[in-house]
């Protein structure tokens, strides 16, 4: 088999296995040379059955070995992984994004799931891409430079983004939502965040809920996705919020959430996790 036969097969599986809805996205894991985004072979592999141990690799550097659905190292010794493809594609077509759509991806690495984002997307849509971590962002932005519709930022993501979006993929764990991003959110626009506390070092372990804008700034859907263990965000997390985000999950770790409230009220029975900010709600 081809390796783009590889890639086609390994699209159609995720797919399979994820439940993938949006066929731009499953053209897109198709499309997107993800060994061009992990760097040389072989490559340091983390799969379901290695969350308890070492991580493996992979026996050569024969790219086909990068279509699979595990997490590859791209800096092993910060915990750092290009993410599952199971999860990661099913989080992106949850955001129901359309050619011409607009993105946001906090969390860029070395770009693989932006080049995901922006195959889905087109070059009449755009993506704009955040990393923190000045190395990652420059090999994103040289990984990603055949793609002008995406603009990669060397920065945390705390700043005014100046636009409408259609859709915001946060792809390392935080808190809370920040104002900007929910501000950002078109009608109909929806944004996935992990919402995480401190578990093994940089990793944080928590909620991905979805949530989604319909006309009211105040007032938006939400719902939970499942749970993720995620490299924890640097700069945008409030340690406040962590700790009551905890007792919240050891209170009910299995909340049915329907909405995410930025309206003033006293917290009641259906709020999950109620501050000053922001509310998870039941009701």
């Amino acid at each position: 088999m081809t390796l783009e036969g590889y890639r086609r097969f390994y699209a159609e599986e995720i797919s399979a296995t994820s439940n993938i809805r949006n066929r731009a996205v499953v053209d897109a894991l198709a499309t997107v040379p993800r060994e061009s985004f992990v760097g040389k072979g072989p490559w340091t592999v983390r799969g379901e059955a290695d969350f308890f141990g070492a991580p493996r690799q992979t026996p050569d550097a024969d790219p086909r070995h990068v279509y699979h659905n595990y997490a590859i190292a791209i800096d092993q010794a910060r915990q750092l992984f290009n993410g599952a493809p199971g999860l990661l594609s099913m989080l992106i077509d949850r955001l129901e994004l359309q050619p011409g759509s607009r993105a946001i991806h906090v969390g860029a690495g070395t770009g693989y799931y932006t080049a995901v984002l922006a195959q889905c997307v087109g070059p009449t849509g755009s993506v704009v891409a955040f990393e923190v971590d000045e190395e990652l962002a420059s090999q994103a932005r040289n990984n990603l430079a055949s793609m002008p519709w995406v603009d990669v930022r060397n920065a945390d993501a705390s700043s005014s983004i100046g636009e409408r979006v259609d859709g915001i993929l946060i792809n390392a764990g935080v808190t809370h939502p920040l104002n900007i991003w929910l501000d950002a959110l078109a009608d109909g626009g929806r944004i996935v965040l992990p919402l995480t506390v401190a578990m093994m070092g940089t990793i944080g372990k928590g909620l991905l809920v979805l949530a989604t804008r319909h006309r009211d700034e105040a007032l938006f859907d939400a719902r939970v996705l499942g749970f993720v263990a995620i490299y924890s965000a640097v700069g945008i997390r409030d340690e406040s919020i962590a700790q009551q985000l905890g007792m919240a999950m050891r209170k009910n770790p299995y909340p049915t959430l329907k909405r995410l409230r930025r309206d003033p009220h006293d917290e009641g029975a259906g709020c999950w996790l109620h501050n000053d900010r922001f509310c998870l709600s039941s009701d």
